[in-house]
């Protein structure tokens, strides 16, 4: 933890920008081929890796700093696909919502966003939040705090009644009638304000909620909430305004709506259908499943009083599916993104991801591809992030031992650097 207070210090004198780094690395994975490079020199300028040299050389300038990583495995900087940056799961979340102001949000989403770098999660996708999330980025941007390279939503869009209205569950006289400002739309031309209002608001990436969930205070985790008419308007609008667009979706109808109306990524896809998975492959559409959070919601569905009725009914339901929904459809060639959907689990974990990855039958290189090329090539960032390699962003992260013997060591990270910035050391 001592590189973190070394940090703040640089960040308050304005000399971080100053500092170049020698990694002496004693493994590299590269991402592309799968294999690992032995005894190799990464060389950092600024906040790109600037040159990989075989061996250990020493700097010819006296302001470069050396990194011993010689013991351990080196690795770019993960990327999570699925994050609430916003909020975490306790007993308590459903009153927070009444009880917390932006001002309260704000400082719990700091801790969060500081755990997930510190877990090697150098960028991420956050899908949903008050906008909060929106501030957040640029406060990281910017230098006044610390975490990882966001991509946001703002705020999620969803119909009346569903999962994404924020409305949900409370009493008549709070429940108001949210519009497209808010994230609720009825209709093609509501669609298209809602996709506008979040490239206003400053979102990265457009979020829709294209059925029912398991956590909203409403009767259906998985009934079809849009119709095709207004997906495409979203998807058409959001491709004039540079976003992909994920679609949130349990149940099959809307699953197959979204990727006909040009979703880019389904996030979960706990029933996803054999009919779906060939309309995903035939449209370029990648599976983010989030089994994590499955495997969290049905364990908290089991203490009594931790959800509403309503929601234990469906956590209890659709939670145990994903894991096995995700392992047919990498069988059967579905592009796979690393999301986790962390903040429904606790921030900090998001690796638990990559073992039930793998227990499900996906080899451990290709689940860490999933976090690293794949993403960075969906984000279209696919020449500065997912790979350690000249003229990429110095986003790299160290873990002792063989990730592709035992993918639960990335549970573990050692070191992590950002932008050419060492943020977390523990050795």
């Amino acid at each position: 933890m001592k590189t973190f207070f070394l940090l703040l210090s640089l960040l308050l004198s304005g000399s971080i920008f100053a500092q170049d780094y020698y990694l002496q690395c004693g493994k590299i994975l590269d991402t592309e081929s799968g294999k690992y490079l032995s005894e190799q020199t990464i060389i950092v300028t600024g906040n790109k890796i600037t040159a990989i040299q075989k061996g250990y050389p020493v700097p010819t300038n006296e302001n470069t700093k050396v990194i011993d990583l010689k013991s351990y495995t080196v690795l770019p900087g993960l990327i999570d696909f699925h994050v609430h940056l916003e909020s975490e799961t306790n007993p308590n979340h459903y009153l927070e919502a009444f009880t917390l102001d932006k001002e309260d949000i704000a400082f719990r989403a700091q801790e969060y966003a500081k755990r997930t770098l510190f877990a090697g999660f150098t960028t991420v996708r956050d899908l949903g939040g008050s906008g909060v999330n929106i501030a957040l980025r640029n406060a990281i941007d910017g230098g006044w705090t610390i975490g990882p390279r966001i991509f946001t939503a703002g705020k999620a869009i969803g119909t009346t009644g569903g999962h994404a209205d924020p409305t949900n569950g409370n009493s008549s006289e709070l429940m108001g009638n949210p519009g497209p400002k808010e994230g609720v739309i009825n209709g093609v031309d509501d669609a298209r304000k809602a996709v506008r209002q979040r490239y206003k608001n400053g979102a990265d990436v457009i979020k829709i909620t294209a059925t029912g969930g398991v956590l909203s205070v409403a009767k259906s985790g998985q009934n079809p909430q849009f119709t095709l008419e207004e997906i495409k308007a979203i998807c058409e609008t959001a491709k004039d305004y540079g976003f992909h667009v994920a679609a949130h979706a349990h149940g099959d109808e809307g699953m197959q709506r979204a990727i006909l109306g040009g979703v880019k990524t389904i996030e979960h896809g706990t029933l996803m259908s054999d009919e779906t998975m060939e309309l995903m492959k035939e449209h370029d559409a990648y599976l983010v499943p989030t089994i994590t959070a499955g495997k969290e919601v049905s364990i908290n569905a089991e203490i009594e009083g931790y959800f509403p009725p309503v929601v234990e009914v469906k956590a209890r339901e659709i939670g145990p599916k994903i894991q096995a929904t995700f392992g047919k459809a990498y069988k059967k060639g579905v592009g796979i993104a690393f999301g986790t959907d962390a903040g429904v689990f606790k921030h900090g974990e998001n690796a638990r991801e990559f073992v039930y990855m793998v227990e499900a039958g996906m080899p451990e290189i290709k689940a860490i591809q999933a976090a690293t090329l794949t993403n960075a090539m969906i984000l279209k960032m696919e020449n500065e992030l997912g790979q350690i390699n000249i003229g990429f962003l110095a986003d790299i992260i160290a873990v002792q031992g063989d990730p592709l013997k035992d993918i639960s060591i990335l549970r573990k990270v050692d070191f992590v650097m950002k932008d050419g910035v060492p943020v977390k050391s523990e050795f």
